[in-house]
């Protein structure tokens, strides 16, 4: 992030943290859990999680809250995203003692965050809901720009390459992918508190659009229960490399199979990945 972007963003979280806006509605005595589904254009922020020293989409959507409610909210997420990456369908939950209808909330945060964040539903949500560990289904999108383009827009959120691609080749190593597996070749390093996780994962769809079915970009979409760290962006390489012709479709099973992450190239860049939906058993 650009020095000029990040005193925005704490430009932004000062403003919504002003005491000299009217003042907030009344609190009630207990706490209500609600959800919410949020986009954000994750570009000019640190990642979803709170961080010392950036300013990051957790924080903007805190601070608006605490703006509408009158309140300190400590918002929880179905995942968190890297620096950089996006989302249609982010979905968190928060407990507030506010008297507002969630509709309200959501009105009221809008009002008050940038332009790049927006609250797209607010619901009261089931007690004890929690949006990970209730999370059934996880959809992700990888963007993928194969030719020169000289759009801005489509490069903050595609990964520009040199094309072309063989989405045919592509399809035929991603269905090598799919199903219930050890995918611990396909995650980084999730640091100490997470390296002892189990690794195995179920991925339901593995799909490759190539540019005549996504307006000149090549999607990648990744449907499965959840998914490791950076896993969908190491997908997405693994598969790029097919689609260029350096590897052949079945050395993406082989590097599965292997569990080492050594054997493939570095993970795809975050701006090309868009967190699409989550689903629950309610279907919310």
């Amino acid at each position: 992030m650009t020095p000029a972007r990040e005193e925005a963003g704490r430009r932004l979280v000062r403003a919504a943290r002003d005491p000299a806006k009217d003042a907030p509605p009344p609190l009630g005595d207990a706490p209500r859990r609600f959800r919410a589904r949020v986009a954000y254009d994750g570009s000019a922020y640190a990642g979803w999680q709170r961080q010392h020293d950036r300013v990051s989409v957790q924080e903007m959507l805190e601070c608006a809250l605490e703006r509408a409610t009158g309140e300190a909210v400590s918002v929880s997420a179905s995942g968190r995203t890297d620096a950089g990456v996006h989302a249609e369908g982010q979905v968190v939950a928060f407990d507030s003692r506010t008297l507002l209808p969630p509709k309200a909330l959501k009105h009221l945060c809008d009002h008050v965050l940038p332009p790049d964040v927006r609250v797209l539903r607010c619901d009261e949500a089931p007690e004890g809901f929690d949006p990970q560990r209730d999370a059934v289904r996880k959809l992700y999108r990888y963007a993928i720009l194969p030719l020169p383009d000289p759009s801005p827009a489509r490069e903050r959120c595609a990964w520009r390459i040199a094309g072309p691609l063989d989405a045919a080749r592509m399809r035929d190593a991603a269905a090598r992918l799919v199903g219930t597996r050890d995918f611990r070749a396909f995650r980084n390093d999730p640091g100490p508190e997470r390296r002892g996780e189990d690794t195995v994962r179920t991925v339901f769809r593995l799909d490759v659009l190539d540019a005549r079915e996504a307006a000149g970009l090549v999607h990648v979409e990744a449907e499965g229960t959840g998914f490791l760290y950076r896993m969908v962006r190491n997908l997405a390489a693994a598969l790029a490399a097919v689609g260029r012709g350096e590897r052949p479709p079945e050395w993406a099973e082989d590097v599965l199979r292997s569990r080492d992450r050594a054997r493939l190239p570095p993970p795809a860049p975050p701006e090309g990945l868009t967190l699409v939906r989550v689903d629950y058993p309610d279907g919310w």
